[in-house]
C-alpha cells in the first residue's frame, strides 16, 4: 500500500519576528552551494537576508502546520521578482517546492506578469525553476538570472 508522503501545506504572511528563523534557514540551505563557489561567510549569509527582508512580500511555508520554509514575491519592473525561496532540507525532494512554486506562478499568470529570479551557478534549484518554465536571461560566474513569461 502506497502512502502519500507529501505534507499538507499552506502559506501565511511573514511577520517581522520571522526574520531570524528565515535567516538561519537561508544559511543552512545555501551553505553547500556557497561553499562550492568559495563564497560562504557565516555572518554574511544571514545578514544579507536580514538586510533584504520585507515581511510585506514574504510568505512562510507551513507543512503540516510547522515552519518548513519561506518565499518572497516582490513587485519588480513589469512583473515580480521571486527570491528567498528556501525549504528546510527535511522538506526538499518531496514535491513541496514544486507545489508552492506552482501556486505562486498560477497567481502571476492570472495577472499576466512575468517572474524573474536568480539562482547560484550549479544549484539544484535551477532544475525546479526550469521545470516550471523559467529560462536563462543572463549569467555571471556566480549567478544565473532567469525569467518566466506568463503562461497562456
Amino acid at each position: 500500500m502506497e502512502t502519500n508522503t507529501r505534507p499538507t501545506w499552506t502559506l501565511r504572511p511573514a511577520e517581522p519576528a520571522d526574520v531570524e528563523a528565515i535567516a538561519e534557514l537561508r544559511a543552512v540551505v545555501m551553505r553547500p552551494d556557497l561553499e562550492r563557489l568559495g563564497r560562504y561567510d557565516d555572518h554574511r549569509v544571514r545578514q544579507r537576508l536580514r538586510d533584504a527582508f520585507c515581511a510585506e512580500h514574504t510568505s512562510v511555508v507551513l507543512a503540516d502546520g510547522s515552519f518548513a520554509g519561506c518565499v518572497a514575491l516582490r513587485p519588480h519592473l513589469d512583473g515580480h521578482w521571486l527570491e528567498h525561496f528556501y525549504l528546510s532540507p527535511a522538506h526538499q525532494g518531496h514535491g513541496l517546492g514544486s507545489a508552492v512554486l506552482g501556486a505562486l506562478l498560477a497567481r502571476t499568470d492570472a495577472e499576466g506578469a512575468p517572474v524573474r529570479l536568480d539562482v547560484l551557478q550549479g544549484s539544484a534549484a535551477r532544475r525546479l525553476y526550469e521545470r516550471h518554465g523559467f529560462v536563462l536571461e543572463s549569467e555571471d560566474p556566480v549567478d544565473v538570472f532567469m525569467v518566466r513569461r506568463p503562461a497562456r
